[in-house]
């Protein structure tokens, strides 16, 4: 908002300048990232065959956690399942491992509503500052080109709609979700809240939260779950009205609207500290960099444990290092 308002103006705003204070230790997480030697660990060699059901049917040769190794390196190296089987039997043959890698099909059986084992959060990390947001990435179809070029029906629905809710204080993806282009943003945001394991004392969105015509079910929604002292930052639209109630018992979107109708929006936006969303918009564009902008998957579920997969990479790769900044100028 700030720069297209300020658009003409924009040389009379210094831009600020920062500093990384633990310049040695991000630039080695930054090399370790790039590290391809992969080895197997001793628990995952242990938890690689399926465990033996009493049940009829069938027997599982392979565990969750195999199946999920293989997917992960698959996107990490963005190679196909086929190219994946011949990776991770390549990777098995060189440890000298007495053990059976999952074939292309059964990768791709097996991905479809697959449970991740997910990471406990440490009671030490506090409260959650969260940041949520959403993109589009590409999947397999003709897509939007051939549509227009052509003026062909498309088969299927060329894009889905991943859904992301960031971590300020950690830097970590605290909740994914990945739904149909139809799916608005405030109807994900209930399973995406489902997912956080902690107290979340601020939340922060853009105004597609605010919903079609007010932001109460969003702030209900996360009064609800977090309690009254949870700060809700999302900025309502312009013709956005006060409520009946706004004299006496104003809401919190009431509370928005005045604040911006008494300093303006740019003034609010530094109060609130409503700029911190782009760092939301920035994990979109990381996401795109390193995981890709399509998805591999042909089938919806299979694309959902993609989803969730490429959110387990990223934040493996935080834990290895952020940098730390702090303004100079």
């Amino acid at each position: 908002m700030p720069h297209k308002f300020n658009d003409g103006r924009r040389h009379k705003f210094e831009k600020k300048r920062y500093r990384i204070t633990n310049w040695a230790g991000y630039n080695e997480s930054l090399r370790r990232r790039g590290d391809v030697t992969i080895w197997l660990s001793p628990e995952v060699e242990a938890a690689w065959r399926a465990e033996r059901r009493k049940t009829r049917g069938g027997q599982p040769v392979y565990s969750d956690l195999s199946i999920v190794t293989c997917l992960t390196l698959g996107i990490v190296y963005n190679q196909p399942l086929r190219q994946t089987e011949g990776f991770v039997g390549s990777l098995v043959k060189l440890m000298g491992l007495d053990l059976l890698v999952p074939d292309y099909s059964t990768l791709s059986r097996r991905g479809a509503g697959l449970i991740l084992p997910m990471k406990a959060r440490a009671s030490t990390d506090g409260p959650i500052h969260l940041v949520v947001d959403s993109t589009g990435l590409k999947i397999f179809g003709e897509g939007e080109w051939l549509e227009n070029k052509h003026k062909t029906k498309a088969k299927r629905k060329s894009w889905r709609k991943l859904h992301l809710g960031l971590d300020l204080v950690t830097g970590e993806i605290a909740c994914t979700d990945l739904t149909t282009d139809s799916v608005g943003d405030p109807t994900a945001l209930p399973e995406l809240l489902d997912q956080i394991d902690g107290d979340v004392t601020r939340f922060i969105a853009d105004g597609a939260y605010d919903g079609a015509y007010d932001g109460d079910p969003t702030s209900d929604l996360l009064v609800k779950l977090f309690g009254v002292d949870v700060e809700i930052t999302i900025p309502p639209p312009k013709t956005a009205v006060l409520s009946a109630e706004a004299v006496g018992n104003p809401t919190l979107r009431d509370q928005r609207i005045a604040a911006i109708r008494t300093g303006g929006r740019m003034a609010w936006q530094v109060s609130s500290g409503y700029n911190q969303r782009s760092r939301g918009e920035t994990q979109m564009g990381r996401w795109k960099m390193v995981i890709g902008p399509k998805l591999k998957a042909r089938s919806f579920p299979n694309q959902k444990t993609e989803a969730k997969i490429g959110t387990h990479i990223l934040n493996k790769m935080t834990e290895l290092g952020r940098a730390k900044f702090e303004v100079v100028a």
